[in-house]
């Protein structure tokens, strides 16, 4: 049978286990992703499965696992990189804004570093400081890399395929608020191009785009906004980098109205270029100004204060009115 329920979890762990299957090129490192299977167990199995030298445990050294992916990728191989949790990317950040955005253009196109780092972000898990994370635009402010973040179990088992085939380097954000969430996924369907949005939700009055874990508050949202005879669209954004602006245009077009969510602070975050972008791109069908809906500008707060912190249905849908209200 073509297709299963299972979690986002099982999603990525199976996409990453087809992945090693089909190409002895793949490997899979990171800190305790081999005996252990990861924090979040995403690579259990993994290299019981297919050996130390194909799944291997590294040091707690980001810098060092990146630096070393980059290697590999220019003797041909195509690593898979965990980073724990978000916060710890950082001491690589060097090396992926350095090395790996800028080798393919320093090279004239002859060198291809083709490295997947899989980065769950997000909070929502009650988690102590650089666990929670939603460092996202960072990473697609930087020319030469491509970030992207699935929703869902199907997008994240297609999306990591996709990845892994890439011959560019890929952020792989994955909502780990959202792993155990549980959805259809059909191994057998052709899926989506990798940077290509999804309307998942369709709607007439106004538009909500998000990503990540903020899409299924957002249909959350649209739920609630049809009771008050309201129809809300809602677009999966998928690829924060490239962004597929097409679809937002389209979809404002048809509405006349814009909101975009993230969990990351709304200063300088994603919402700014998307906002941006379609005010000159959509300006005279614009019935109201974009609005932005996410984080505080200020660092990520303990965990009994998360849930004020976080947008959640209240915050998108006050959002929801305001546009409305023009």
């Amino acid at each position: 049978m073509a297709a299963e329920k299972m979690s986002i979890a099982k999603a990525l762990n199976e996409s990453l286990r087809h992945a090693l299957d089909t190409d002895p090129k793949v490997l899979i490192m990171g800190e305790d992703v081999g005996k252990l299977g990861g924090v979040f167990r995403i690579t259990d199995g993994l290299q019981k499965d297919f050996g130390e030298g194909r799944v291997i445990d590294t040091p707690l050294a980001e810098s060092g696992i990146v630096g070393t992916a980059i290697g590999l990728a220019l003797r041909g191989y195509r690593p898979i990189v965990e980073i724990q949790f978000d916060g710890f990317v950082f001491p690589a950040y060097d090396q992926i804004v350095t090395q790996l955005a800028k080798m393919r253009a320093r090279s004239l196109g002859k060198i291809k570093l083709p490295v997947v780092i899989r980065i769950p972000y997000g909070g929502g898990i009650g988690a102590v400081e650089h666990h929670s994370e939603s460092p996202e635009a960072l990473f697609a402010h930087v020319a030469g890399l491509k970030v992207v973040s699935p929703s869902n179990a199907h997008d994240a088992y297609w999306m990591m395929q996709q990845a892994v085939q890439s011959d560019d380097p890929i952020i792989f954000f994955e909502p780990k608020r959202r792993y155990w969430d549980k959805g259809e996924v059909d191994t057998e369907t052709i899926p989506l191009p990798l940077h290509r949005a999804a309307t998942v939700r369709e709607g007439s009055d106004l538009t909500l785009v998000a990503y990540g874990p903020m899409v299924k508050v957002c249909l959350e949202a649209a739920a609630a906004a049809e009771s008050e005879g309201r129809s809300v669209e809602v677009l999966d954004l998928r690829s924060m980098a490239p962004i597929d602006f097409d679809a937002v245009q389209a979809s404002v077009e048809k509405t006349g109205r814009l909101v975009v969510v993230h969990e990351a602070p709304v200063f300088y975050g994603s919402g700014a270029e998307i906002a941006a972008r379609i005010t000159e791109r959509c300006f005279y069908h614009l019935e109201a100004p974009v609005l932005r809906v996410g984080g505080y500008h200020v660092p990520y707060p303990p965990a009994r204060l998360e849930d004020e912190y976080l947008p959640g249905l209240d915050r998108v849908l006050d959002a929801v009115d305001r546009s409305l209200a023009y």
